[in-house]
């Protein structure tokens, strides 16, 4: 009998090294080897960008030196001077996603950015860091940020839930918005690669779509980068600025 084909094993969390603290289980999974492995990745860029100390810089320099004035012109297009503090969270936020995202796309590798739990947690840390900023600047002054000035006192009441609603909700749609583009993306390159070999020499079709799709996907992995580390720079203007 034929093996089925199931798009979704490859998001299953395998086990490499089981931990247990009590009833704990802090195991070492195929999810987080490959954040190690993104971690290490960004770390040895950095690394072989910085080290040649010649006069033209070389690929990795020059791949370095995009990277951050990418991402320092988001800083500064978005947040403003006030967002030079904040630089380094910003760029180590966009590296990571892109990378783990990138590592992703290769053949029998695992992407953590497609899991929930990875991107709920990751925004739930800059929720919690932008509201922590928020009252460090402005103390009660940040509750202002719930009711729009100029707002007539009879819509004060509905505003404040909506925007209530809207501020604890970011998390949420900040994670659900890069899990979810990235799970369907590699569901749907598995899928369809999976009518190349059955369909025999009609397969070169779904092969086809399969490489274009694949070039899709590398794209939306930017851009799924670039989306998620755009809204943390607007998370945290709102938070030095309120309204």
């Amino acid at each position: 009998m034929a093996e089925k084909h199931n798009p979704l094993e490859q998001f299953e969390i395998q086990t490499l090294i089981p931990i247990r603290l009590g009833n704990l289980d802090i195991s070492f999974t195929n999810s987080s080897a490959f954040m190690v492995l993104a971690v290490a990745a960004v770390a040895i860029l950095m690394i072989l960008a910085v080290r040649p100390r010649a006069s033209i810089p070389g690929r990795w320099q020059i791949l370095a030196e995009l990277s951050y004035e990418f991402i320092a012109r988001l800083v500064s297009d978005n947040i403003g001077k006030d967002g030079k503090p904040y630089f380094s969270l910003i760029f180590t936020i966009f590296m990571f996603v892109l990378f783990g995202n990138f590592l992703g796309m290769l053949p029998y590798s695992f992407t953590f950015t497609s899991h929930i739990a990875v991107t709920l947690s990751m925004a739930l840390v800059i929720f919690v860091l932008v509201t922590i900023i928020a009252f460090f600047k402005h103390g009660t002054r940040f509750f202002s940020f719930f009711l729009p000035a100029g707002v007539p006192i009879f819509l004060a009441p509905l505003l404040i839930v909506i925007e209530v609603i809207s501020y604890f909700t970011r998390p949420f749609s900040l994670s659900i918005r890069l899990f979810a583009n990235m799970m369907a993306g590699h569901t749907l390159l598995k899928v369809v690669g999976g009518f190349v070999f059955p369909l025999g020499i009609l397969g070169f079709v779904p092969l086809a779509g399969l490489v274009a799709i694949t070039g899709l996907e590398f794209l939306i992995a930017f851009l799924q980068a670039y989306i998620f580390t755009i809204l943390t720079c607007i998370y945290i203007n709102d938070a030095i600025n309120l309204h």
